[in-house]
């Protein structure tokens, strides 16, 4: 018995966590694929990660909230991806100082999923980076009974950032910032993931 026990404990505690992007633009001629491609890269490199991704333009979830149909096929797809992840990383753009609103409605539509999960930001734009849209989704999330990291992910004047190809010109800051907040990332969802195990959450 104690043996099965310790096995469990290890096999817990040193499995990778699974960790589900979320791609939050869905504008026509969105840049966020670019940056997605290059988050996707650090995120297959960490040894401690499994990521999955959901992509908000992928998505057909109405803004009404109504169960219809096409919003219960669209929930087979995306709740799955939510509720398995033990973190995510969501990759916003800034639209008018704030995240867009198909991300909201992806993250409105669902609630457990979110709950006692750490959440990593990374947000691109101008001359601000992204950085008002990231600190609204920390709002946001907080609400949700999410923990969102304190160290982000910015690309300031994102579209001279990356050459044609998709690779960044100066990848030093933008590869040492994704490192950061991954290994952040990885210490909150392993120390959320073994106090659910001997607890389960139960926020008010």
């Amino acid at each position: 018995m104690n043996t099965m026990n310790t096995a469990t404990t290890v096999n817990t505690t040193t499995a990778p966590l699974r960790v589900t992007l979320l791609v939050g633009s869905n504008r026509h001629g969105r840049f966020g694929p670019v940056v997605a491609d290059w988050l996707l890269d650090h995120l297959r490199a960490h040894d401690d990660l499994a990521p999955e991704v959901v992509d908000v333009a992928g998505t057909a979830l109405p803004t009404t909230l109504a169960p219809t149909p096409e919003a219960t096929a669209a929930l087979a797809e995306i709740t799955p991806k939510l509720a398995d992840a033990d973190a995510f990383v969501v990759l916003t753009p800034e639209y008018n100082h704030s995240f867009p609103a198909g991300l909201k409605n992806v993250i409105d539509w669902h609630f457990t999923e979110w709950r006692a999960k750490p959440v990593g930001l990374v947000s691109y734009g101008g001359l601000a980076g992204g950085l008002r849209a990231a600190e609204h989704l920390r709002q946001v999330f907080a609400e949700l009974h999410a923990v969102t990291v304190r160290d982000t992910v910015s690309f300031h004047n994102a579209g001279a950032s990356f050459d044609g190809e998709g690779r960044l010109r100066d990848p030093s800051g933008p590869d040492s910032a994704a490192k950061t907040m991954l290994d952040q990332l990885v210490w909150w969802g392993r120390a959320l993931r073994e106090a659910k195990e001997k607890r389960p959450y139960d926020g008010a």
